[in-house]
């Protein structure tokens, strides 16, 4: 069967990777290096690892079913199946392990709508989703650290620690919202019980700390134009996968 997408052709590697052909091609050779490009033979042999990896970023890109992509890549839809299942783990954004003594990084939390209802929750006038802690680089806005989905949506304090997020920044200076008191993280200034309002350096501490904060949500929203992460048919650890493989597109093509 010919394939309609190919990462041989350069113009289909934007719309579908989200990169450029040449941080595609970075990508590629750091997969190599860590041996991704091992083709399993058979009837007929897998596509080349550009092309698979291309057809996995599809995947995520467009949220398509597998019956609807395998034709596109001109491969049976058991093989679209199972290169998704190997390489989006080695997609996977590996965690930062150290930051700088000026790092200041922050942190919250988004929902993606998911099927597995054995991973997932309902929260209240929502759909079954699982809660995924986001950590960025405030001044490069890159994905540091993303931790382990939770299931439905978690108070912010306790979704921090259980993800693992909290753990992996560390004592790192980590702006949040103010859905994380008692946590150690910078969040915004609150009106006491007997205060009508607060005093005039912490309104404009409170302005200049959500100007700042806004940076992850702007993140979120390009993160989310990724359909995967609009409604993901993915089982078990395939929404952690994706999560994390989106977030490393994100940080290609923002780092250029």
């Amino acid at each position: 069967m010919a394939s309609v997408i190919t990462a041989s052709e350069p113009s289909w590697i934007t719309p579908f990777a989200g990169l450029s052909p040449r941080c595609f091609g970075k990508l590629l050779t750091t997969l190599r290096r860590h041996g991704a490009d091992v083709v399993h033979q058979g009837r007929p042999s897998s596509p080349p690892l550009e092309d698979r990896v291309l057809l996995v970023t599809a995947y995520w890109r467009t949220n398509l079913t597998l019956r609807q992509l395998a034709p596109l890549f001109g491969v049976s839809k058991s093989t679209t199946g199972r290169v998704i299942n190997h390489l989006g783990p080695l997609l996977a954004l590996p965690p930062r392990k150290r930051f700088a003594k000026d790092t200041v990084l922050i942190v919250d939390g988004t929902l993606v709508p998911t099927r597995d209802h054995a991973i997932a929750e309902r929260p209240k006038n929502y759909r079954y989703s699982t809660n995924h802690q986001v950590v960025i680089d405030a001044d490069t806005r890159l994905v540091v650290v993303v931790g382990r989905p939770l299931a439905g949506k978690r108070n912010g304090c306790k979704a921090g620690e259980e993800s693992g997020a909290k753990a992996a920044v560390g004592k790192t200076t980590t702006i949040a919202d103010g859905g994380y008191p008692g946590t150690g993280l910078v969040i915004p200034h609150r009106r006491q019980r007997d205060q009508t309002e607060l005093p005039a350096w912490k309104e404009e501490h409170n302005k200049s700390h959500k100007q700042v904060r806004a940076r992850v949500e702007h993140v979120f929203a390009r993160m989310k134009t990724w359909k995967i992460l609009r409604d993901c048919r993915l089982k078990g650890d395939g929404v952690h996968h994706a999560m994390l493989g989106v977030a490393r597109m994100h940080n290609l093509a923002l780092a250029g």
